[in-house]
């Protein structure tokens, strides 16, 4: 009986695993997608305006805006690996 109801609850739990892994990849979003994932990305910083423009910007080019309002860039390289002039990151 332990093992059905485990089982049953490993298939419950799959699809929140999957979205997980899965949300927000690199080309997961279309060019219309970027303003509300950005608008979600920067709902948190004081540099809203700022905070704005460079998301759209890397989300232009890269289709993907990492999860959350902080961190989690690893969630896409591209986004990730965007520098300034100076070395520094250059998408929020």
């Amino acid at each position: 009986m332990a093992k059905i109801v485990c089982a049953f609850l490993l298939f419950l739990a799959m699809p929140f695993v999957i979205q997980v892994t899965y949300a927000g990849g690199e080309g997961s979003l279309r060019p219309q997608d970027c303003p509300n994932a950005c608008d979600f990305r920067c709902s948190e910083t004081h540099y809203r305006k700022a905070c704005l423009y460079y998301c759209n910007y890397c989300c232009a080019r890269c289709l993907c805006v990492p999860s959350g309002t902080y961190g989690h860039k690893e969630e896409c390289p591209c986004y990730n690996n965007m520098k300034t002039k100076k070395g520094g990151p250059k998408c929020p």
